[in-house]
Formats: C-alpha cells, sequence, structure tokens
C-alpha cells in the first residue's frame, strides 16, 4: 500500500502526459496533399483605401473564389514602399504569399534603400498602368497647368505637395514635371505621406496645395467636384476621364506613371507557382475584375511571364536613368535608409557585448552573473538554438523544431522531464494556434505539414 502510494504520483502524470501528446499532435494537423489548403496572404505595400489596396482587394476577392481558400490582404506599409516590398521578396517560398508590387521596386534599389530588385521575385502577372495627375482644390487659384507653371517658377518652395512617400513614383513623377518647366525638383516642398488617400484627406484639410496620384484613385473627390485635376501625364487622355487634358496638350513634355503586378517570391515550387499563375490569369481576365477596372478608372492590363519579366528589366533600367542623373540626385539627401536605426541598435548592441565580456570588475552582482562563464554559455545556448531554428524550421517543421528546442533549452536550464514535457506541448501549441490559426501567420509546415 505505502509502495502504491509512492508510485502514484507518477503513474498519475503518464496517462495524461500521453494523452496531451496524442491531442496536441492531432490538433496539428497532417501533411497537406493539396495547394492550397490554407489560407494566401496578399501583401500590399502602401495604405488601406489607395488606388493599390483597392485593386489588392479586388484581386483577393478573384483569387478566394477560384482558388478556394481565403486570401487576406495585409498592409505592410513604410519606408516608401521598402517594407511591403522586402517582406514580399523575403516571404517563405511555399506559393501561400503573394505581393501586389509597384513602380516602387524598380526605384527603392537606384535610391540606395534596398537591395531588394524584381529579380529577387518570380513574375506573376501585371495587373494595371496608370499615368500621374496633378490635383488642387476647388477653391484652388490655379485654373489651368500653365497658371500653376508660372506660381511654381515665381514662388518657388512656396507650396506643399504628396500623393506618396519621398521618392515614391507620385514624387518621382512631380519632381520630372518639375524639371521639365525649368524649375528646380525642389520647388515644390514634398511631404512624405504613405499613400494617397491620406494626401488627398489632408489636401481636403488645407494641409497640401498640391496632391501628384492617379486619377482614379481621385475619383470620388475629382467626381464630387470638390478638387481639380489640372493635367493628366499621359500619352493620350484616358477613357475614363476624356475631360482631364494631358500634359502634353499644355506644353509640357510629362509622361509617367505607375505600374501594379502580382509577384512571387523566388523559388517557389513550380507546380505551386503554376497553380497561383493559372489562377490570376482567369482573374484578372475575368469580367468581373475587368468591370471593377473599368468603372473604377483603373487603366487594366495584362502581361505575364516573360512578357512581364522583359517589362520590368526595361522599367529598372529606365528608372535607373532617371534617378542617378544629376537632376535627381538630390532627391534621396534627406533621405535616411531604412536600416539606420536596426544598424545603430546592432552596433550598440555588440559595444555593449564586447564591453562586458572584457571588463573585469562590473560591480552589480546581476550583471557579473550575466558575463560569468555559466551566463555566456546559456546566452550562446539561446542563439545556438535560433541559429538551428532558421537553419532547420523550414525543412522539419515549425511543430517539431520549436518543440525539440523549447525541450531542451528548459531540460538545459534544470527543469524536471515531467514538468519540462508538459510545458513545452501547452507553449508550441498555444503559439501555434495563435499565430498560424488565429491571425493567420505563415508557419514552417515541414515534412508532416506541421
Amino acid at each position: 500500500m505505502i509502495q502504491f502510494a509512492q508510485s502514484l504520483p507518477r503513474r498519475c502524470f503518464r496517462f495524461p502526459l500521453l494523452l496531451g501528446l496524442v491531442l496536441f499532435l492531432a490538433a496539428c494537423g497532417g501533411r497537406e496533399v493539396d495547394f492550397p489548403d490554407r489560407p494566401v496572404i496578399l501583401i500590399c505595400p502602401w495604405a488601406a483605401g489607395g488606388g493599390t489596396d483597392r485593386v489588392a482587394r479586388q484581386v483577393a476577392v478573384g483569387l478566394e473564389g477560384d482558388l478556394g481558400v481565403p486570401v487576406n490582404v495585409v498592409n505592410a506599409t513604410g519606408a516608401s514602399g521598402v517594407t511591403g516590398h522586402t517582406r514580399g521578396a523575403l516571404a517563405r517560398p511555399d506559393g501561400y504569399t503573394i505581393t501586389l508590387a509597384t513602380a516602387e521596386l524598380n526605384m527603392l534599389h537606384w535610391r540606395g534603400l534596398t537591395p531588394i530588385t524584381h529579380e529577387d521575385f518570380e513574375t506573376g502577372v501585371l495587373v494595371n498602368r496608370d499615368p500621374a495627375a496633378v490635383f488642387v482644390r476647388k477653391d484652388a487659384p490655379w485654373q489651368t497647368l500653365a497658371d500653376l507653371n508660372d506660381h511654381v517658377r515665381e514662388n518657388p518652395r512656396a507650396l506643399q505637395a504628396s500623393g506618396t512617400a519621398l521618392g515614391g513614383i507620385w514624387h518621382v513623377a512631380m519632381a520630372g514635371w518639375l524639371n521639365t518647366i525649368g524649375a528646380d525638383i525642389d520647388a515644390v516642398r514634398w511631404i512624405s505621406i504613405e499613400g494617397s488617400t491620406p494626401s488627398l484627406q489632408e489636401l481636403m484639410a488645407g494641409g497640401l496645395d498640391l496632391v501628384s496620384c492617379s486619377l482614379p484613385e481621385a475619383r470620388s473627390l475629382l467626381e464630387a467636384g470638390e478638387i481639380r485635376a489640372l493635367g493628366v501625364m499621359a500619352e493620350d487622355r484616358l477613357e475614363q476621364f476624356p475631360d482631364v487634358p494631358t500634359f502634353r496638350e499644355q506644353g509640357v513634355d510629362a509622361a509617367l506613371g505607375t505600374w501594379r503586378g502580382i509577384l512571387f517570391p523566388r523559388g517557389v515550387p513550380p507546380e505551386r507557382a503554376a497553380v497561383l499563375q493559372a489562377a490570376l490569369v482567369r482573374v484578372i481576365n475575368g469580367e468581373e475584375f475587368r468591370t471593377f477596372m473599368r468603372q473604377a478608372g483603373f487603366n487594366w492590363s495584362f502581361e505575364q511571364g516573360e512578357e512581364f519579366r522583359t517589362s520590368l528589366a526595361r522599367l529598372d533600367h529606365d528608372f535607373g536613368e532617371v534617378l542617378t542623373s544629376e537632376e535627381f540626385s538630390r532627391m534621396g539627401d534627406e533621405i535616411i535608409g531604412p536600416m539606420a536605426f536596426p544598424a545603430v541598435l546592432g552596433v550598440l548592441g555588440a559595444v555593449v557585448f564586447v564591453g562586458l565580456l572584457v571588463r573585469k570588475e562590473l560591480g552589480v552582482s546581476e550583471t557579473a552573473e550575466v558575463c560569468s562563464r555559466r551566463g555566456i554559455l546559456r546566452a550562446g545556448e539561446i542563439l545556438g538554438a535560433i541559429l538551428v531554428y532558421l537553419l532547420v524550421a523550414e525543412a522539419v517543421g515549425f511543430v517539431i523544431t520549436a518543440s525539440a528546442l523549447v525541450l531542451v533549452l528548459m531540460l538545459r536550464l534544470g527543469v524536471r522531464w515531467l514538468t519540462a514535457l508538459p510545458v513545452t506541448l501547452v507553449v508550441v501549441f498555444v503559439v501555434y494556434h495563435v499565430f498560424a490559426v488565429l491571425l493567420r501567420v505563415p508557419l514552417p509546415r515541414g515534412w508532416f505539414g506541421w
């Protein structure tokens, strides 16, 4: 009886532990059979409500119906488009993350903001092209583009404009216009705002004098008579906006605009890329999407495969010539690269770490413990676990890799098996459920699909 009582706690642990392990593995699911079998993320590098966001959400609706899985639009904004395009290029190449890229992809690397180029993606399909236009409030004193040209020449830096982040496509378009009329490219002060929608809101509030963006992005305010379009930088007048004259009609030889297209991270398995490509071709060429583009005023354009890649290479070359020219060299003078802050933190962290290693007497017991041999060993083990995760998680899967690493680290910290194992199962299960199920963050699926 005494012997049974002594062995009872251990026996009581075994069954719940085994049951928990079985339920955990069952909850994590099995290996995927068909692609796609879970939500797809569509990254939009610009703010919600803008032209790119509207196009992205319409593409998502079409893909959901075609692929039979949710397609979630994620607005990854910031750093003049660097954030979204970089996130798309560096996403896990499993076909579950795609990007609605814009013309900024051909510009950012020429400005030294990111090494990411169109070569870091696999081409999907071109969705549309839209030329730039210049807008003013209905009560603005300039009735024509010629009036505005004269005012800018006579009053340099008196006006403020926006439409996107500093150095974005609409900024470049405005700078090209200013250069063409013989004004300095900073004759109109550019205010960096992430997207056309907040820029137009600021225009209406009186914080801006001009906005440079596409006609579809400003359509609602334009049709309501709240703003006026003084001209569009297109070869010919747009069918959807026949009353808006081109810049060339008004004596200004300026024609520039953006493009939008779906790209995949490089390395997506060919069979998955083929599934996505076929779905995109059906959606973009479908009557529902083309009707949306026509009614919204967007200029529908379609290219795929090698044709699209050739266009990207040509545009990249053209933007390179523009952005590296003497006239535009000042555009990046005020820009701090997106890696500046992380670089500063990294340098400071390295300095602190080296200082702690070489200092013999620290004077504080907690700090001395951190820098002891044992503390450094523990820090090394944690860094090693992170490195192991980065190296093997894609192949092995999140659940197995995370479980193994958490369990090993807990045991190394002196936690008993009977405590470490259930805690590991609970922690990994909760993390998996929160991120993969609730937040729909794509975690590595590995050999067994989990």
